[in-house]
């Protein structure tokens, strides 16, 4: 039977725990026990963990050997911040793709009022993104940014940075993703980007793309395109 995994709230040496939610969790709804063997993910490699202490809001566990180690790719994904249901989904589902960054972006059709309350959904964004890793069993989440604003999107570094637009039909994702880099695709808000946006993606070296003839909504092109992505990068 596949043990289940934690992702490590703390990790020292051969010692690791669970705390807060994550541990009451695993106590108060699991009736976790005391020698119980688990895989505890530090970030790096999974290791076997047995349960060395229990207490109300931490759990304790002795590492054992490595199972696995991080083979993740190096993927970074920018939403455009859209309906808060459906960038829950996106987030959800590109964690499980893989994708070891989600950056949250205010772009210029972005609704003003979610944009205003972006930054106090970057936490339940991160947990979200948590349980996702961990029930894929990943080695770690990805790690979800503040909210930032276009100007501070366009002039982020990375080996290869895609923007996916609906008016480049003639250059398919597949065709520039390659096959060993730290990849940035950016996806824009309901609406698709503004034509400036577009001007100033081109004008800062990045490369447009498309991923076809159909016009998709928010959540489905950040999901393909990751799923894209991650299938050229393994």
């Amino acid at each position: 039977m596949t043990r289940r995994r934690w992702i490590a709230d703390e990790v020292s040496h051969n010692q690791a725990a669970l705390t807060g939610d994550h541990a009451r969790h695993l106590t108060q709804v699991l009736r976790a026990k005391v020698g119980q063997e688990f895989d505890i993910s530090t970030g790096s490699e999974v290791r076997r963990g047995r349960i060395s202490g229990i207490h109300p809001d931490r759990v304790e566990f002795e590492l054992g050997e490595v199972i696995a180690h991080s083979g993740e790719t190096s993927i970074t994904a920018a939403l455009s911040i859209f309906k808060f249901d459906r960038m829950e989904l996106a987030i959800e589902k590109c964690t499980e793709l893989g994708v070891v960054r989600i950056i949250p972006v205010i772009a210029g059709r972005t609704e003003s009022h979610l944009g205003a309350a972006a930054p106090r959904r970057v936490e339940r964004w991160r947990r979200i993104a948590h349980q996702a890793a961990e029930q894929s069993r990943r080695i770690s989440s990805p790690e979800i940014l503040m909210p930032v604003k276009f100007d501070d999107l366009v002039a982020r570094t990375a080996d290869t940075r895609i923007v996916l637009a609906e008016a480049e039909r003639g250059t398919p994702l597949k065709d520039v993703v390659p096959q060993d880099a730290a990849v940035l695709l950016a996806f824009g808000p309901e609406g698709g980007w503004k034509p400036q946006e577009l001007a100033a993606f081109r004008d800062a070296g990045w490369t447009l793309a498309s991923l076809g003839g159909t016009i998709l909504r928010a959540e489905t092109a950040a999901i393909a395109a990751v799923a894209i992505a991650a299938s050229i990068l393994q």
